[in-house]
């Protein structure tokens, strides 16, 4: 089998675990509505959590994937960990976007503001800029070996946040609320908040594995289209 065809192939699975987590994510938000209790203080926009958190979940997830291949790519200098961590940012990045939307839609209602200036907040929003702008320096250099370098530099940059993030509520005074599922003294949610927090989060963590699978899969084919076109095809 030729690194097109396995490319081709990669793609149609990808295609197929997205369908998959579309429909699971349909089918979690229908038991957050109608059969999962709602919260007391903060009343229906609760709801909105059950796809803010895994959705920060899985871009945080990216970021970190991102990070890792890029430091993989800086020591070992293959192709597939660049092709692997540009893949992850951009699904990342487009996860983030939903993130950063939802987010204030949840908070408005229940503490007066769709925006604060906190520690959680900023942080988030920097390093979402930071991986825009990974995606503006890939699409501005046309070197591979140049793209592949500063963008991994920028992604090991961005994965050294990704901790930060998560501690700003403890470090910080932040209107963000403290986690729920991962402290030392075990998640605060009633079961069956968790169940659906937890299922929405493996949903969401499927989703970006499709998501990525089909976007790698048509940057490998991209690459054998530039490598043909430049007369030296990989095999």
């Amino acid at each position: 089998m030729t690194r097109r065809d396995r490319a081709v192939r990669a793609a149609r699975r990808g295609a197929v675990v997205t369908g998959i987590a579309l429909v699971g994510l349909a089918a979690v938000y229908v038991r957050a509505l109608m059969f999962t209790p709602i919260e007391r203080t903060q009343g229906p926009a609760q709801k909105i959590f059950y796809v803010h958190a895994p959705v920060a979940w899985a871009a945080l997830l990216a970021f970190t994937v991102c990070g890792l291949l890029s430091l993989l790519y800086l020591i070992m200098r293959e192709r597939k960990f660049d092709l692997m961590a540009a893949a992850s940012a951009e699904v990342g990045t487009a996860l983030a976007v939903v993130m950063l939307t939802t987010g204030p839609l949840w908070g408005k209602p229940i503490w007066g503001t769709w925006w604060t200036w906190d520690a959680r907040l900023t942080s988030t929003l920097f390093t979402f800029l930071l991986f825009v702008g990974y995606l503006v320096l890939r699409g501005a250099l046309s070197d591979f070996d140049v793209r592949a370098r500063f963008s991994a530099v920028l992604g090991v940059m961005a994965l050294v946040l990704v901790p930060f993030i998560h501690v700003t509520v403890y470090w910080f005074r932040t209107l963000h609320p403290d986690p729920v599922v991962l402290k030392p003294e075990g998640p605060s949610l009633p079961s069956v908040m968790l169940v659906t927090l937890l299922t929405s989060i493996g949903v969401c963590t499927v989703l970006y594995i499709g998501l990525v699978m089909q976007r790698y899969s048509l940057a490998v084919l991209q690459d054998i289209r530039e490598e043909e076109e430049a007369g030296g095809g990989i095999p």
